[in-house]
């Protein structure tokens, strides 16, 4: 979660004592949540680069931005977002802020932080190999102007 700062700033503010605030939601302060590092790929996916048809490491744009940069024309990411657990600091910027979900979808990454494209058939591979990988979704033929669709 190393992007969103500018609205968790608006919605929290960026004083000593609300980054110093303990969060029970969170387990820790809010500045110790906001600092914490972002995870490395290269190392487990390294290995699997023959099975990758596409990847996008979910910045700032998240999920909706990111994703349609790797993916080919007339196709769309359909995700299913019961599939995984978003983190708690983001369901508390959600809710202190009253951020519309599709608006948390566009500025976070939702705890989603690479998505790797491959043939359904190599799948295992992936949740095999990577601790914490999982499927989320599937490539489907783009049928409106959405590229991206987050079902719930």
């Amino acid at each position: 979660h190393t992007n969103g700062y500018s609205l968790v700033r608006r919605i929290f503010g960026e004083t000593k004592p609300v980054l110093d605030a303990y969060y029970p939601e969170l387990g820790r302060t809010l500045g110790e949540a906001l600092l914490e590092p972002h995870r490395g790929y290269y190392h487990q996916l390294k290995p699997l680069l023959p099975f990758i048809k596409g990847m996008a490491h979910i910045t700032g744009g998240g999920l909706i931005d990111n994703v349609p940069r790797v993916l080919p024309k007339g196709l769309a990411a359909q995700f299913n977002s019961q599939s995984w657990t978003v983190p708690p600091i983001f369901q508390l910027i959600q809710q202190r802020g009253n951020v519309a979900r599709g608006e948390m979808f566009h500025v976070f990454n939702m705890g989603i932080g690479m998505v790797v494209i491959c043939s359904p058939n190599n799948a295992d591979q992936f949740t095999k190999a990577i601790p914490g990988a999982k499927v989320i979704g599937e490539v489907v033929k783009q049928t409106g102007k959405a590229r991206v669709v987050i079902e719930k």
